[in-house]
């Protein structure tokens, strides 16, 4: 969520940033209308609460002399349902303005490229040179399928489309990658080890961005009255540990790591990635989340970006980052650095992590704070996240870059030790 000042004080300034920078439209008429009728109600509202207690003492003053009090009885009944109109009214039109103010995206970085959509992206660098294959490359859908351990058929039949079978060697190369990924981070790279709930209320989703702008993108359940989200990346639960809370300073910059599933609808990418695994309704993925002081978190944000690389480069994977222009920003995201690893098969490199860092937007949402010891007040924090990486994505890159003419698939260095020292799967 955005300053509500300036929704209040400079809504056309505001709308011109976000139709620049986000292609959003700011309805600025509604909000100076909202704005004013809060304004008109508010003060009359605070007039009959001054009323209610001023009388409410004469009513007490009169009776200790033993006076009648009816005749200001009867005056404050009526204006106390005013009062009580009033205020149902106040809540209505702070409810709208809250609602509005919860649709709008973050405004980007001053170092975030202009561009409405992906090509307006800007290469940072590249890592790795694209293996020279003498044999024609199969993609993982192939590679997997010869030995049955990739089955979309099956999955199919189980849960409909999206969804995918790992069996054997395969199946544990996957939960190999999501190990080494998760020991890395907890240990060279310092977040702490977090395991947490795939289930989250709304108050999270709300506080992370996911409610109210993208709830068709999400899987729901529903228990009597109680509904609860599947959580579509870890940073939800994660980034909500300090949802109303006051951190004490020696504690930041706090990181932590999760490996998760994660759920997501794709209600907007349909006839997208249909084959094999680059696009899932359930997947894997190790989350590094970042909370720290706004000083801290453009460095926090490199060094974040850097966590998720290393995993490519001890991989063995080509890969290329790219800073996302204004355009092609997820809705929360100040500033995103996206990973894209390179993918035979397509002879393209496809995203494999997305490092973003939200500025305060995510903390005004939770009210996330940390106690400035200079001040002693609370200031809000930054809050950074990012994939460090996606598991299925990586399979599919080790699968392809590392495949044999014979279908057999190299293991990783680095893996062969969660892999009980086997180098070649086939």
């Amino acid at each position: 969520m955005l300053d509500p000042a300036l929704l209040r004080n400079q809504p056309t300034d505001l709308a011109q940033r976000l139709r620049e920078t986000r292609g959003f439209d700011l309805d600025v008429a509604q909000i100076a209308s909202l704005e004013a009728d809060r304004k008109r109600i508010q003060v009359r509202t605070q007039e009959l609460q001054n009323l209610r207690n001023t009388r409410s003492k004469q009513i007490g003053m009169l009776k200790a002399k033993g006076e009648d009090v009816s005749a200001v009885m009867a005056e404050v009944a009526v204006f106390g349902e005013e009062l009580k109109a009033s205020e149902v009214e106040l809540d209505r039109i702070r409810g709208e303005l809250e609602a509005i103010a919860l649709g709008i995206p973050n405004l980007p970085d001053a170092s975030v490229p202009m561009g409405a959509d992906e090509s307006g992206n800007v290469e940072q660098h590249r890592w790795g040179t694209p293996r020279a294959f003498d044999f024609e490359v199969q993609d993982h859908v192939g590679l997997g399928a010869r030995h049955g351990w990739l089955d979309g058929d099956t999955a199919a039949k189980l849960s409909g489309a999206r969804f995918t079978v790992l069996r054997g060697q395969l199946a544990r190369l996957h939960r190999a990658l999501a190990q080494f990924m998760l020991d890395l981070h907890s240990g060279e790279h310092g977040y702490e080890e977090t395991n947490v709930p795939l289930l989250v209320n709304a108050e999270s989703m709300r506080g992370t961005g996911q409610l109210p702008k993208f709830e068709e993108d999400l899987f729901s359940t529903q228990l009597g009255e109680h509904k609860r989200y599947l959580i579509p990346t870890s940073e939800v639960p994660l980034t909500n540990t300090v949802r109303d809370t006051i951190i004490e300073a020696e504690r930041l910059p706090l990181r932590m790591t999760a490996h998760s599933l994660c759920f997501r609808a794709e209600a907007g990418a349909a006839g997208r990635d249909t084959r094999g695994m680059i696009r899932q309704h359930q997947f894997e993925k190790v989350e590094l989340v970042s909370v720290c002081r706004a000083s801290e978190s453009d460095a926090e944000h490199e060094r974040m970006t850097r966590c998720a690389e290393t995993v490519l480069e001890k991989l063995g994977l080509p890969y290329r980052r790219v800073l996302l222009c204004s355009g092609d920003m997820g809705f929360g995201a100040t500033k995103t650095f996206d990973l894209e690893v390179w993918l035979p098969s397509q002879g393209t490199y496809r995203e494999i992590s997305s490092c973003s860092n939200c500025g305060d937007f995510q903390a005004r949402r939770m009210q996330a704070r940390w106690r400035n010891p200079a001040t002693g007040k609370p200031e809000l924090v930054h809050t950074l996240n990012g994939s460090g990486v996606a598991v299925g994505r990586a399979l599919i890159a080790v699968m392809e870059n590392f495949q044999s003419a014979d279908g057999s698939i190299e293991v990783p260095e680095v893996l062969r030790p969660y892999m009980g020292g086997v180098a070649r799967i086939s």
